[in-house]
């Protein structure tokens, strides 16, 4: 038996083994694989990822991917350039609804309302703190600011809110898809100022200026959802051009 172990050691360390073998880890490398946050509110996943850390970033270095423990303590994985992983790009609107959560999460608010925020919070939020007319043009460059181009940015940013749930960034409370909890992971969107002095100005600076992050996400679902999302906007302008 020494024998066998030790030649499956020169293959791949024992610990790594024990990882890869243990019944968490098929869906916990699909969940990162498709660009999915691992915060301590996965407590059985968090602690798998915290025992086999060393040994993680090691089997995820053969993709060329990166297993990051944030300084808040979430995980992640970062995709090289050279990665064997499947990867997209968060759209704008996506970055900045991250950003706005980011903002909610480091606001007293959180503490007076247990972590429950509203969507309808988070969209007015969203529309006082940036420019509505730069949002707008997220949803269509011809905006004129109408009703129908607001109810479609309303649309969007409830669909930037299931993403980003798919991200382990926010939870939907009770499956009511209109409050959630955030999560630790949403420092994702607040990286650039962590080291700031008053970090929750900070983000408000970021959020009225613009300012963007690139997040990859690792995932073909994500990138097959986010094209099938372009194609059917591409066809809503369409229709809409030709009434």
């Amino acid at each position: 038996m020494s024998s066998i172990n030790t030649e499956i050691e020169k293959i791949m360390p024992r610990r790594m083994a024990e990882a890869i073998s243990n019944a968490l880890f098929p869906l916990l490398d699909s969940a990162l694989r498709l660009g999915r946050h691992i915060s301590c509110d996965e407590m059985d996943n968090y602690t798998f990822l915290t025992d086999y850390q060393d040994e993680l970033e090691s089997f995820y270095l053969r993709y060329n991917v990166e297993l990051i423990r944030a300084p808040e303590g979430f995980f992640y994985l970062r995709p090289r350039s050279t990665t064997l992983i499947a990867r997209s790009v968060l759209s704008e609107l996506d970055m900045m609804v991250g950003k706005i959560l980011c903002y909610l999460y480091l606001g007293p608010e959180r503490l007076a309302n247990e972590g429950i925020f509203t969507s309808n919070e988070l969209y007015d939020e969203l529309v006082n703190l940036s420019d509505e007319n730069k949002l707008l043009k997220y949803i269509n460059q011809r905006s004129t600011g109408s009703d129908f181009d607001r109810q479609k940015l309303q649309e969007k940013v409830r669909a930037s809110l299931n993403r980003l749930r798919r991200l382990g960034i926010i939870t939907f409370i009770n499956h009511d898809n209109t409050k959630f909890r955030i999560s630790e992971s949403v420092f994702r969107f607040g990286a650039d100022v962590r080291s700031s002095d008053n970090i929750r100005e900070a983000q408000l600076r970021m959020i009225r200026d613009g300012e963007a992050l690139t997040l990859e996400n690792k995932g073909v679902h994500l990138v097959e959802i986010e094209e099938r999302e372009r194609l059917n906007e591409c066809q809503s302008n369409v229709a809409e051009d030709e009434q």
